[in-house]
């Protein structure tokens, strides 16, 4: 998938700057693939500059070349390639060596564009663009400065013209080796400080990331912290410090960085959604929904080409997610409706969220909108059950919640939702309606048990950006354990969910209200003041952890 995107992106009409006649251009892109390999459909189209402060930021590299435009572009590539757009940035490389064809830093651009990189794993179409581009860097090196040509002759030990699935690893390894000594040679240059760090990063299984105590994961903090330490504002380096801090227990770590990652590159959606990651991780809500609001602002704009639309489908999740932690229903709700018009299926998340929100009515009113799949299918059904229930009809959410547990069995742990398994996620909402229902009716231990159950379940899902479910069941479980009087118990349900989630107004709702019912006036004042913080922007007035 990571190579079909280019159809996806749309340019800002942005002439080309002048210094070579079209006729030229042309006839240097022609030779370029004389003997060369195939690139994708519509690679060769013209690539526009964004350097009018909107789509790129002032990041730069001086590079060995005498012409502006070569270095313009170079410098476009460069800030994509740190966005992850490297089907954008191997085009504006391409573009810059057309301006300079002995610019041997625009090859290795270019080389650098088709390789791996965190988001995606190379693959076999790949390898002679990479290849090819490298070697012509290598031809044209002796033109270059000394570290430029270091760095050229360590990145020729990254690629080979084909792409050997099992040879990939070792040449990894050896790019890896190659490219953080050459950092420890020149330890303040710090675009080779982010390919040094982001070689490691790509050695270590993701789900290995938060073990800070792995002395691989911290020599890659070593590293990213080294080029921060010099500029706390290098895109490349915050973006991969992001990632490999946000599974931690020190997400707070990024922070710094983050609150001028957003900006650095003004038009690139990704860019400014990145905060985001480490925002949710430490409950500043509030800044995650409008990052992600200026990123999917970037994803509409490249449709009239004032952007670079990146993973627009992630950042409307991490917005809605991100809005209905900060109980903005309006932004939250719509994200979801925005969301499914992106992705087939998608409309299980606007149940869902209406159902976070209390809008049981217009639940009701869209239940023949249904989605398809076991997993969707089976989450939409929970949340309608969970309206029918509040609308006064339990028999009707009783036979939804049969259903629901019949597709839990159904998905098991073969179908799956961003890799959790369909049981676990079904089991999820299934413990919610459960538990809800039991309530109705009196039966507050059963809905203890329910809901416990449910929350056993969520704390064993894998870590994931945003969550897969837009809430937690804690809320659930802590409002029955205070209606039952066991408000000790409730609590501390809802400090662990602050934990998960901090600063969270449902959260802090519900433990302000244990603490007062149990006369601990002072702390109670003490989260009051955090919960007026918390909910200052909900357009809903929350009068319980859940509706």
């Amino acid at each position: 998938m990571r190579r079909t995107r280019l159809a996806l992106f749309a340019f800002a009409a942005v002439p080309l700057a002048t210094g070579l006649s079209a006729t030229a251009l042309s006839a240097q892109n022609h030779d370029g693939h004389d003997g060369g390999p195939t690139m994708p459909r519509g690679f060769d189209e013209p690539m526009p500059l964004h350097h009018d402060g909107k789509g790129l930021g002032p990041f730069t590299r001086s590079i060995t070349t005498d012409s502006e435009q070569a270095q313009l572009y170079f410098d476009q590539g460069l800030q994509l390639l740190y966005a992850f757009d490297p089907n954008l940035a191997a085009r504006s490389f391409r573009e810059a060596w057309k301006y300079d064809p002995e610019c041997a830093m625009c090859y290795l651009g270019e080389a650098w564009a088709w390789g791996p990189y965190l988001n995606g794993p190379m693959v076999s179409d790949d390898a002679p663009r990479a290849h090819h581009a490298i070697m012509r860097a290598m031809e044209l090196r002796d033109g270059a400065d000394p570290v430029e040509r270091a760095l050229i002759e360590a990145m020729a030990v990254r690629y080979e013209h084909t792409h050997e699935r099992d040879r990939r690893r070792e040449l990894d390894e050896a790019w890896a080796e190659k490219v953080n000594e050459l950092y420890e040679a020149h330890p303040s240059d710090l675009d080779i400080g982010f390919l040094a760090g982001e070689s490691l990063m790509l050695l270590q299984p993701r789900r290995e990331w938060w073990e800070i105590g792995n002395p691989e994961i911290r020599r890659i903090h070593t590293v990213l912290e080294s080029v921060l330490d010099q500029d706390i504002t290098h895109p490349g380096a915050c973006h991969l410090y992001v990632h490999a801090t946000e599974r931690t227990v020190v997400p707070e770590k990024a922070e710094a960085c983050a609150e001028h990652l957003g900006s650095s590159i003004p038009g690139a959606s990704h860019i400014q959604h990145m905060p985001s990651h480490t925002f949710n991780r430490v409950g500043r809500w509030a800044e995650s929904v409008r990052g992600n609001l200026a990123a999917w602002h970037s994803d509409q704009k490249a449709e009239h080409g004032l952007g670079f639309a990146i993973y627009p489908s992630h950042n409307l999740h991490m917005l809605f997610f991100a809005a209905a932690n900060d109980a903005q229903a309006g932004v939250s709700i719509q994200a979801t409706r925005d969301y499914a018009k992106l992705m087939d299926d998608g409309q299980f998340y606007t149940a869902l969220l209406m159902m976070r929100f209390g809008r049981f009515e217009e639940m009701l009113a869209m239940e023949d909108d249904a989605p398809g799949g076991t997993i969707f299918r089976g989450l939409w059904d929970a949340a309608m059950g969970y309206a029918h229930l509040k609308t006064g009809n339990p028999g009707k959410a009783r036979r939804l919640l049969v259903g629901v547990r019949q597709a839990a069995r159904e998905a098991g742990d073969s179908q799956s939702f961003r890799r959790h398994p369909g049981e676990d996620l079904l089991g999820i909402m299934a413990g919610i309606l459960e538990g809800e229902i039991a309530r109705s009716e009196g039966d507050h231990d059963s809905a203890i048990a329910a809901l416990e159950a449910a929350v056993e379940i969520e704390d064993g899902l894998m870590y994931d950006e945003p969550e897969p479910l837009p809430f937690s069941a804690r809320h659930w479980l802590g409002d029955v354990l205070h209606e039952t009087g066991r408000h000790e118990e409730a609590a501390e349900v809802f400090r662990a969910e602050l934990v998960d989630h901090p600063h969270n107004a449902w959260s802090l709702f519900g433990l302000e209200r244990s603490l007062r019912a149990l006369g601990r006036e002072a702390e109670a004042d003490e989260v009051q003041v955090e919960f007026e913080e918390a909910s200052a922007r909900s357009d809903v007035w929350i009068r319980g952890p859940i509706f």
